[in-house]
C-alpha cells in the first residue's frame, strides 16, 4: 500500500518534525509513505474573499499537481465527514480489498482547499469541527492511518 501525504507547507516546529519521523518509521512496516509539501501562498489578515479564493486556486494547483493520476484521494476538511478511527480503518482495508493500492491524503494551507481539490477528492475526512493549525494535523493524521494499520492487522494499540 502506498500512502501519500500532500500538504502545504513546511514544518518549522522542530518538535512536529519529531512526530512526524516517528509515525514515519513506524508506518515503514505496513506501507510506502511519501510526505510531498507544497509552498504555502502568503496570505496576510484581512484578505477580501476574492484574494482568499485565488490564493487556495493557487495551492490547489500545487496540491493537485502531486497527485498520482489513479490515487484515492482523501483531503481533510472541516465540512467533511467524521468517522471513528475504526472506521477509517475499515475504508483502508475496503480500498486495499478493491484493489486500490495508492491513497493521497491532503492537508490544505491555513484558508483551506480550493474547490478544484474538493472536487478532484473521492472523499472529504474531517478530525473534528475545530480547526487546527494544518502543520500539526499531519502528526495526528499519521498517528490515526498508523492507528488504522493496527487495527486492519488486528494488532493491539490503546483505545
Amino acid at each position: 500500500m502506498n500512502i501519500r501525504i500532500v500538504a502545504v507547507g513546511k514544518i518549522k516546529e522542530k518538535y512536529i518534525q519529531e512526530g512526524i519521523k516517528e509515525f514515519s518509521k513506524r508506518l515503514s512496516r505496513y506501507c510506502n509513505l511519501k510526505i510531498d509539501e507544497v509552498e504555502d501562498e502568503k496570505a496576510p489578515e484581512n484578505l477580501s474573499v476574492k484574494e482568499q479564493e485565488n490564493i487556495k486556486i493557487k495551492e490547489g494547483k500545487k496540491i493537485l499537481s502531486k497527485i498520482p493520476q489513479n490515487s484515492f484521494i482523501i483531503s481533510l476538511a472541516i465540512q467533511g465527514q467524521s468517522i471513528s478511527s475504526e472506521a477509517l480503518a475499515e475504508k483502508m482495508e475496503g480500498l486495499m480489498i478493491e484493489g486500490m493500492n495508492d491513497i493521497t491524503f491532503v492537508i490544505g494551507g491555513s484558508l483551506g482547499l480550493s474547490e478544484k481539490v474538493m472536487e478532484k477528492s473521492n472523499f472529504a475526512l474531517s478530525f473534528s469541527k475545530m480547526t487546527f493549525p494544518h502543520q500539526l494535523m499531519r502528526v495526528i493524521l499519521l498517528e490515526q492511518v498508523y492507528r488504522g494499520f493496527r487495527i486492519i492487522k488486528g494488532e493491539p494499540y490503546h483505545k
